[in-house]
């Protein structure tokens, strides 16, 4: 009993040493950071010069600006002010915001620069019709008054402005400039006077955007009224408007190209960018003069769109920056020197709480809310806000798209401005060669708000070995009931087997036939969007089907020559992001179709349906390699009268129409049946940018009536493999293809060049 008061006594002395050691700890570190407090306001108190940056534009040269900031960075340089002209207001503007040097790197290391000037629009943005059109046409030129056009630019610039938003996040709110974390400036050019347009206030993506605005390779950009381009029309190298800003000291970063000989003018690239430096190159003597550090690196090798060579640039802006480093260091000491942070930037998420849009002649809001897939009230995500912008910008109804994020308490209001566009008709050019239809010329004539605000009106005149074309009007309702008409003709002349020996009473040469083969298909159909992904549509459908063969005894020659009347329903989901070569995504398509009537030139036509479904996966198994897994399924429903709509395989690389598919290993339209089962594998390896190489298999069970019987889930019937090379062009797909099967004594090289049609 007497030791309990001391046990206690015991553990309250041991509580008190505890406190004390905790506030003694907590003085210390107390101490410490008053003295670091006391560090900083002593460095802040040191009189110091305000030193400011100027970089000028370049194109691609101007990633060496990188380099010489990672030097600057290294020797403990602060920058008070930034100015940049074009590429320099791009690299300045993220400095300006809080980014450092390697943090920079990373980003541009990081960026596809061929997605940003070709201004990519993932197919993921696009609807159906416009997957479809956007794989066919190699040329698309504004068409007026029976006059070509010449395209503003090569870019709207739309996925440079969308990269740009979600990197300056942290200070979309900022509307002076002198009031980023570093105060900023850049210089655009208004291309109705010529005058200089100093941009410091505002939407800073746009003001970026605006001063890079090289001519020819991106569109115009509107600010105030103003229609700006490239600032390194007027004044590449802003050096006076840094000084304004109360700069002491001007550290000068010279990309620009010194005037070339007439032999390097050789591209319309050079000479726009010869003709931009006839003035800035005069204006550059004094300038030069007026810089303290002067730094100019030696990329006499490299051109404004020499985007590949990035990292041997950056590495040149270094050595440039190194040259000098002495002079560098003497601007700072112990006391002055500065490493700037890495910017931390928290969140993702958007609060939207109000979308703001000037009311428009032909589009509600309502359209632009349904292309947006968000409302007003949502949370969203950068990749949200960049998926919608892409929408709006897929369906070419807006020559130019921009957008800010106002602040709204701790939610953001999303403020659009979408200009119209004004060219409503387009003439449209493709080329392709397959072995089926030999070669074409595809002339395309495409014109919108025919009858209604939403509707589309598409011809394809082909010409070549096989006339063909396909005219298309469609009124597009997005997620409401869509409708259309199409009207289409297809011809070939073929050498195949006697997939239609039933109805041949007389065939002099045995198993091979030559055919012409007409296809006349009308159809008006419905469809919708279905759960946001699927497209659900039927139809009515009127063909008329001619095959005659010069190879028959008989009179005319004729083996069918009948119209048809059916209708026709369609379930159709495709993910992939590239229709050729896809790297992911999921396609599946279902269809079934009725024959109701024909006028019956063989007499012996009953009706009939057929079904059909096909499901494809891509998956990129690592770097540069994909593997797609193909497989689908066919067959007939109630009587088998009519053999010219069976399903009929062989061949690779042509335009598939009616129950035509693929198969290795065989000739064109060599084997066929009234129902199939059919898998494919293809992996496929990018060697290096844009060009493949792969292998491929695939199996079928086909015949006919095989789903009655246990014949469909026996060993393959029929089996081929390939391998094959592949380049993508502006054209389309270039492919060869060589392809073999156990079962042919005969194997097959198959060329396909260009977009399917």
């Amino acid at each position: 009993m007497q030791e309990k008061p001391f046990y206690f006594l015991s553990q309250f002395s041991n509580s008190i040493s505890g406190v004390q050691i905790l506030l003694f700890a907590l003085l210390i570190f107390s101490s410490q950071h008053t003295f670091s407090q006391e560090q900083e306001q002593k460095q802040d108190s040191v009189k110091r010069p305000k030193i400011g940056l100027v970089l000028s534009g370049g194109g691609a040269k101007g990633f060496a600006h990188i380099g010489v900031l990672k030097v600057l960075e290294e020797a403990g340089i602060k920058i008070d002010y930034i100015g940049g002209t074009s590429m320099g207001s791009i690299i300045g503007g993220l400095y300006a915001s809080g980014y450092n040097a390697s943090q920079i790197d990373s980003i541009f290391k990081q960026t596809n620069f061929d997605d940003l000037i070709n201004d990519y629009i993932p197919r993921s943005s696009k609807n159906f019709y416009g997957k479809k059109n956007d794989e066919l046409y190699a040329i698309v030129l504004p068409f007026s008054n029976f006059r070509v056009g010449i395209p503003e630019a090569l870019s709207k610039g739309m996925y440079n402005y969308n990269l740009l938003s979600s990197l300056t996040r942290n200070v979309r709110h900022v509307r002076d400039f002198n009031k980023l974390p570093t105060p900023f400036l850049c210089i655009g050019t208004n291309i109705e006077t010529g005058e200089e347009v100093l941009l410091n206030k505002g939407n800073l993506v746009q003001a970026m955007m605006a001063s890079a605005a090289f001519p020819s390779l991106f569109t115009p950009v509107e600010i105030d009224g103003k229609l700006l381009v490239d600032g390194g029309v007027v004044n590449n190298y802003p050096i006076k408007e840094v000084r304004d800003l109360g700069a002491d000291i001007i550290i000068g970063v010279d990309v620009q190209d010194d005037l070339m000989k007439r032999k390097n003018l050789k591209n319309a690239t050079r000479i726009l960018v010869q003709i931009t430096n006839l003035q800035s190159i005069d204006k550059m003597k004094n300038k030069i003069k007026n810089t303290d550090v002067y730094i100019k690196p030696d990329i006499r090798d490299y051109g404004v769109i020499s985007f590949d060579k990035g990292e041997e640039i950056i590495r040149k802006g270094e050595e440039a920056g190194f040259a000098v480093y002495e002079k560098i260091k003497s601007l700072t000491n112990e006391t002055t020197f500065y490493k700037k942070p890495k910017l931390k930037i928290n969140s993702d998420t958007l609060h939207i709480n109000k979308i703001n849009s000037d009311p428009l002649d032909n589009y509600t809001r309502e359209y632009i809310r349904g292309k947006l897939r968000f409302k007003p009230g949502s949370t969203i995500t950068y990749k949200d806000l960049k998926a919608g912008m892409n929408n709006l910008d897929a369906t070419q109804n807006f020559s130019a798209i921009s957008y800010c994020l106002q602040p709204d308490g701790d939610q953001d209001n999303l403020d659009l401005v979408l200009t119209e566009n004004p060219t409503q008709t387009y003439l449209k050019l493709g080329l392709h060669y397959d072995g089926l239809y030999k070669s074409a010329i595809l002339l395309n004539l495409t014109h919108k708000k025919t009858f209604l605000k939403n509707d589309v009106t598409s011809l394809d005149i082909i010409l070549g070995d096989n006339f063909r074309y396909d005219l298309n009007y469609y009124v597009e309702n997005g997620f409401n009931i869509s409708f259309g008409f199409r009207s289409r003709l297809n011809q070939f002349n073929r050498n195949v087997t006697n997939s239609f020996s039933s109805l041949l009473t007389e065939n002099p040469t045995g198993n091979l036939i030559n055919v012409d083969f007409l296809d006349l298909t009308n159809q008006a159909y419905f469809q919708t969007i279905f759960v946001q992904k699927f497209l659900m549509g039927g139809g009515f459908e009127y063909k008329y089907l001619k095959i005659n063969s010069p190879t028959l005894s008989n009179t005319d020659n004729i083996i069918e020559k009948s119209n048809y009347f059916s209708v026709f329903g369609y379930l159709k989901y495709d993910s992939f992001d590239k229709k050729t070569f896809p790297h992911s995504g999921l396609y599946f398509s279902s269809d079934v179709q009725t024959y109701l009537a024909s006028s019956d030139y063989t007499h012996q036509f009953k009706p009939f349906s057929t079904a059909k479904a096909e499901i494809a996966f891509a998956n990129t198994l690592f770097k540069k390699a994909t593997m797609k897994i193909e497989a689908d399924a066919g067959f007939n429903i109630g009587s088998d009268s009519v053999p010219f709509f069976d399903y009929i395989f062989g061949g690779y690389g042509y335009s598939k129409i009616n129950n035509f598919n693929y198969f290795y290993g065989y000739d064109f339209l060599s084997i066929s049946g009234n129902s199939y089962i059919k898998t494919a594998l293809t992996l496929d390896y990018e060697i290096f940018k844009k060009n493949h190489v792969n292998i491929s298999a695939n199996y079928a069970n086909l015949g006919d009536d095989i789903f009655t019987t246990v014949d469909w889930i026996s060993m393959p019937k029929y089996s081929g493999y390939a391998v094959g090379y592949g380049l993508e062009t502006i054209i389309g797909p270039i492919e060869v293809k060589h392809s073999w099967s156990p079962e042919m004594s005969k194997s097959f090289t198959w060329f396909s060049i260009g977009f399917l049609f």
